[in-house]
């Protein structure tokens, strides 16, 4: 599948709502819909290889001062809840679902499944959370060359741009100085020592210590220690990662193995300062909003080694015009479409509607997009979620405007 195909459906009329069967979801109008300053809203059926497939796409004009991105999230890193009471909630104009996640845990009998995030997330310019390492990931095979520290975010400049986040922190005790392994992630590197902070929410923090580097379903490590600090004091300790709300002002270190013993070495009252940050490798500006994926289009180019086998529902993102334009990319999980496209399909199709650059997101039961469309009442689903109902997500993409 090529340009030419969309090329023939836009002339054949067969873009923006026009059925092969079935119908659009209520609330998805037939033609171009502005949904705000710089946001439109279209769906177009795509020809793929294995039947027919229904897009739905906001394009979002970031030269449009009245317009922004940010990250659509439930307020704790380790918590869910559908896309369209996200956008409610935080009053977004649209939204797409986010990152995959730590979706169920039934290789660990008795561990709690944290819904958490598997990349870095930044929201209204503050780091959340750090990556799981590779192989705790949940979600399709990486792509060759590809991390699960990889984003899309926008920077301070307002454009849209693939990145890789980095956390870079340390911990300063007594004893002198050690590297921060983690950041309110449900997977820390093996021997490492990882934060927890109020961002992270109550969720137990024992995953974090299960699994290896590379193999997601490894047993729990038997070695672990957890320090609670309040104002940078040491103010208690236990053997095991604990659960429950993190209070303002306290960091709650967790480590493991080589990391565990460690903090054993702190007793209460002593002094320790956490720092800090999510680091770009690509750009020297700072993102602003950035939630994880995979690329799967540099450059206009696909990736070498995309899945062109599988395909699914799927939602995506593209970056078009230099980073001033984001295509916000979902497909119809209606019987009628379910095929859905593979992910090679899917990087094709973003180029195709004029993206450089191309960035998987979660798919599946998560696929959803969401939007206020004119003459509606508050925010519609627009399109069909492949469960038949919306799936709860750890984060989002949302489109924000001001009247």
């Amino acid at each position: 599948m090529g340009g030419t195909a969309l090329k023939v459906l836009a002339a054949l009329g067969v873009l923006a709502g026009a059925s092969l069967a079935g119908a659009p979801p209520a609330g998805a109008a037939p033609g171009p819909v502005p949904l705000g300053p710089g946001v439109v809203y279209e769906t177009y059926d795509i020809p793929a290889a294995q039947g027919p497939a229904r897009a739905h796409v906001l394009s979002v004009d970031l030269r449009e001062p009245k317009v922004r991105l940010d990250l659509l999230y439930p307020g704790r890193v380790a918590a869910r809840a559908t896309v369209s009471a996200l956008a409610t909630a935080q009053g977004a104009v649209a939204g797409v679902n986010g990152d995959f996640f730590n979706i169920t845990e039934v290789q660990h009998p008795g561990v709690q499944a944290t819904g958490a995030s598997v990349g870095p997330a930044i929201a209204a310019g503050r780091a959340l959370k750090g990556a799981v390492p590779n192989g705790q990931r949940f979600g399709p095979a990486l792509p060759p060359g590809t991390t699960t520290e990889d984003v899309i975010g926008v920077g301070r400049d307002r454009r849209a741009r693939l990145d890789r986040l980095t956390l870079d922190g340390e911990i300063a005790t007594p004893e002198g100085r050690l590297p921060l392994g983690g950041l309110n992630q449900y997977a820390l590197p093996v021997g490492s020592v990882g934060a927890f902070t109020e961002d992270w929410g109550s969720v137990s923090r024992i995953r974090a210590t299960c699994g290896t580097d590379t193999h997601r379903a490894a047993p729990c490590s038997t070695d672990t220690y957890e320090v609670t600090l309040r104002d940078g004091e040491v103010v208690s300790t236990a053997d095991t990662p604990g659960s429950g709300p993190i209070g303002e002002g306290t960091t709650v270190l967790v480590g493991r193995e080589a990391g565990a013993q460690e903090l054993r070495k702190l007793s209460p009252g002593e002094r320790v300062r956490v720092t800090h940050r999510l680091r770009t490798t690509a750009s020297a500006i700072p993102l602003r909003f950035a939630v994880g994926g995979y690329p799967v289009l540099r450059e206009g180019r696909p990736l070498p080694g995309l899945d062109d086998r599988t395909a699914a529902v799927r939602s995506a993102a593209g970056i078009a015009d230099g980073g001033r334009r984001l295509l916000l990319f979902t497909l119809d999980g209606s019987p009628e479409y379910r095929t859905g496209l593979t992910i090679a399909e899917v990087a094709e199709t973003l180029r195709d509607l004029g993206a450089d650059h191309a960035f998987s997101l979660d798919g599946g039961g998560s696929s959803t997009l969401v939007a206020r469309v004119p003459g509606t009442d508050g925010v519609s689903v627009l399109n069909h979620p492949g469960a038949g109902a919306e799936r709860p997500v750890p984060n989002g993409i949302g489109v924000f405007t001001k009247p």
